[in-house]
């Protein structure tokens, strides 16, 4: 399990660690940490030519401290002073007693970037907010266009540490070397799209519980139902899918697939495509409807493809009441606001809704836009207003239950950015639920299995997929997770 800590209680647990330690002795712990990855990264440091982006503060400490730990080795270090006036001191007499140098000139300093195997970002720290200024976005973008190997300190200059938010220029690193803890802004895009490999140095902090926390193989292994010798399909749980339509019948297909390979011994479709899902699978359990007539089931799928009309809105009221669990995805998510709405159903189970961007904002009376920049945010209101658990879909998929640290998963691609991806996703996590996991733990389970089933699907090198490759990739990730 990779956990991040916000800011506040990242400092705190620093402070109660630097009144136990002599003085600069943790900043010595994070620069000889990150002058080891730097010089994993070069290969040869002796004659490689290194340049420091150094603001002001411990941010820019921890980049001198490092290029002096580089220079003892025989590197050739610039420090590209972004605040002359405000430098660390320390940290600068340090570097300069290495032999390394420093200028406070952006045009000598883009010189230098251009020539360089490898530029530091030491700018701006935990503490930094908003985009980058002026003088450093050149000297980033100087970076950026030569293609050199670019390490960030703790997190890339310009995002949001707390939230991934990035409102302005910032940097893309190749690899952030954080310390301590990961930070959420390094795990939720877009601030993960912009720090690369990440690699944690351990300092010695124990800053208590996360506020984001994202699973692992072993995490995930660990939550992967398994049936017991005298399982039967009964006992290993069954899932009720509705969804599909006369205009979307392939929706209660894809749903199906997905829920076919998440562990749960049976699948019932209530619906109108009963005839395409049979032919497709003829093991499914089908009925006509309404939900509460199909028979049993451990959890409920409501929503792909079903449309708008009286019977969805009867179906989705219907599976509300069923008290077990539901996943509510996709033209579901509008009527359940409906439903809530005018007081026509209670949910008597938990609930999983499953939204991307598009209908959270629907959910939340916000813009698609707002969702986007500030996917945290919202993934915590969608929790909170419909005391559910919530899964906002997107290139980091949150999953997030009031109370309880909100899940990360980034084992997508973008190759999943195509039609019927969700609808397999809902019925796999579904599947999950039925088969006994918590909706958290389904939610993130089936995002991680889903993404990586994307991946195989896609080829190492990537190539055009559909939601069934999806589906069909399913067992062998399931396989791989396990192994």
């Amino acid at each position: 399990m990779r956990r991040a800590h916000a800011v506040e209680d990242v400092r705190a647990a620093e402070a109660e660690l630097m009144a136990r330690l002599p003085e600069g002795a943790l900043m010595q712990r994070a620069a000889a940490g990150l002058a080891a990855t730097c010089a994993d990264l070069l290969g040869h440091v002796y004659g490689s030519r290194v340049v420091l982006l150094v603001g002001s503060g411990d941010n820019g400490g921890d980049a001198l401290y490092a290029g002096a730990r580089l220079a003892r080795r025989g590197a050739g270090v610039t420090a590209v002073l972004l605040s002359p006036e405000r430098v660390h001191g320390p940290g600068l007499v340090a570097l300069r007693a290495a032999g390394g140098r420093a200028t406070g000139d952006r045009a000598s300093g883009e010189r230098l970037i251009q020539q360089a195997d490898l530029v530091l970002d030491g700018i701006v720290g935990i503490g930094g907010k908003g985009g980058l200024r002026e003088n450093a976005a050149a000297l980033t973008r100087a970076a950026r266009a030569c293609g050199v190997l670019t390490v960030a300190v703790d997190l890339p200059s310009g995002i949001d540490p707390d939230t991934g938010e990035v409102r302005g220029a910032a940097v893309r690193a190749d690899v952030t070397v954080t310390f301590g803890t990961h930070k959420p802004g390094l795990l939720i895009d877009p601030g993960a799209h912009h720090a690369g490999t990440v690699r944690l140095v351990e300092i010695g902090i124990g800053p208590g519980p996360p506020a984001v926390e994202a699973l692992q193989h072993a995490d995930v292994a660990a939550l992967l139902p398994v049936p017991a010798p005298e399982s039967d399909k009964y006992r290993r749980g069954v899932v009720g899918v509705v969804a599909g339509s006369a205009r979307y019948p392939g929706a209660a297909v894809l749903a199906v697939a997905g829920a076919l390979r998440g562990g749960a011994g049976a699948v019932r479709y209530v619906g109108p495509a009963a005839d395409d899902v049979v032919r497709r699978f003829p093991e499914t359990l089908v009925h006509t409807g309404p939900p509460s007539k199909a028979g049993r089931v451990q959890a409920w799928v409501v929503g792909p493809g079903l449309g708008d009309t009286p019977e969805a809105h009867q179906a989705v009221q219907d599976v509300l009441r069923s008290g077990v669990p539901v996943l509510v995805d996709a033209d579901g998510l509008a009527l359940l606001k409906s439903l809530l709405a005018s007081g026509s159903a209670e949910p008597a189970g938990p609930l999983l809704l499953t939204p991307h961007a598009g209908e959270a904002a629907v959910l939340l009376d916000t813009s698609r836009e707002l969702v986007e920049a500030s996917r945290l945010e919202h993934v915590r209101r969608l929790a909170e207003r419909y005391r559910a658990t919530a899964l906002l879909k997107g290139s980091t998929t949150l999953v997030a239950h009031t109370g309880a640290p909100v899940r990360v998963n980034s084992t997508g691609t973008g190759w999943l950015g195509t039609a019927g991806s969700g609808d397999v996703l809902s019925g796999l996590a579904g599947s999950l639920l039925a088969g006994g996991l918590e909706p958290r733990d389904a939610g993130s389970v089936a995002a991680y299995l889903h993404g990586l089933a994307g991946r195989l699907a896609a080829g190492p090198t990537g190539s055009p997929i559909t939601a069934p490759d999806i589906a069909e990739a399913l067992p062998a990730v399931w396989i791989d997770v396990r192994s």
